[in-house]
């Protein structure tokens, strides 16, 4: 009895594999499109402006990422990534600056302003009523980003999933040697 259930457990993790797969492949497929999206763009607004006019010489000299990537734990122990806009502060930022006590009442001291660098739209740089195709470009490269993100958590659960995988196969293997 052991060995049917291991068989359906198996069968169940590999299904849910060739799952994943299929999924990845629709998302590598949907990734080229929007890099692809993206770079067609940006030629358009570079034929639209000028080729000049949308180039290196326009960034700013100091740039600030709008996203990072952030790893987190998910309950099963894999990472997964995520998208996170640069200002915003993750759970474990928020709350008191200062460990030590403080005065509620006494001396006054005047409130150091936050240092809070909200980084403007990129498309600013090349001018204010920039075209569309460079606002697409923008966007088809976001969703990149994101497509990338979420490729790369399916590809760690589709790693862990083929080891799972083995494992199983392994102990189908001694459970059947044992019973010959």
């Amino acid at each position: 009895m052991a060995a049917a259930d291991l068989r359906a457990e198996l069968d169940s993790l590999l299904l849910q594999l060739l799952w994943d797969l299929e999924e990845l492949e629709s998302k590598r497929v949907a990734l080229n499109a929007r890099v692809e999206e993206g770079w067609l763009s940006l030629s358009k607004a570079r034929y639209a402006m000028g080729a000049k006019s949308v180039g290196p010489l326009q960034y700013a000299s100091r740039m600030e990422p709008q996203v990072c990537v952030c790893t987190s734990e998910a309950q099963n122990g894999l990472q997964k990534f995520r998208v996170v806009r640069a200002g915003a502060q993750s759970p474990e930022e928020v709350g008191p600056r200062e460990a030590a006590l403080r005065r509620r009442k006494g001396l006054t001291r005047i409130p150091e302003p936050e240092v809070f660098s909200a980084s403007p739209n990129p498309l600013n740089w090349f001018g204010i009523l920039v075209p569309h195709s460079l606002r697409q470009a923008q966007a088809s490269f976001q969703e990149g980003l994101q497509l990338a993100v979420d490729m790369a958590s399916l590809q760690i659960h589709i790693n862990w999933g083929r080891s799972q995988l083995r494992g199983l196969q392994e102990k189908l293997k001694q459970l059947e040697l044992g019973a010959a």
